[in-house]
């Protein structure tokens, strides 16, 4: 899978998560094993995509001249996993999960540009 084509995946499953965040309530509760497995299932294959975007995204931002620096690839792959996790669980202001989402959106919008700059 390309850069563009992780990023493009990788949006898709923000929007998804975020929707989830706004239609679903917090769980009654968070120790439920239950609700842990089911949590674990849907989040398993994100990590993994998050893991290997962060990669990508590392050497294309190390080997040129982009707007993004490696720290900001790092902190982004982070916010990720926050933002999937608190989608599940709920346990953060609305607020502080729109400032991750955009945090998100906005490395992401710029690898793209970079991208297209580079490939013109």
């Amino acid at each position: 899978m390309t850069l563009h084509e992780s990023i493009e995946s990788l949006k898709k499953d923000l929007q998804h998560l975020h929707t989830y965040y706004e239609t679903h309530e917090k769980p009654e509760n968070k120790r439920d094993p239950a609700f842990f497995e089911y949590v674990k299932e849907e989040t398993t294959p994100i990590y993994k995509k998050i893991k290997a975007w962060e990669q990508e995204a590392l050497a294309f931002v190390k080997d040129r001249e982009v707007r993004v620096h490696p720290q900001q690839v790092a902190s982004t792959a982070e916010n990720l996993e926050l933002l999937l996790m608190h989608s599940y669980y709920i346990d953060v202001r609305k607020k502080r999960y729109m400032e991750l989402y955009k945090s998100v959106e906005y490395v992401f919008d710029l690898l793209l540009k970079d991208l297209r700059a580079k490939n013109s």
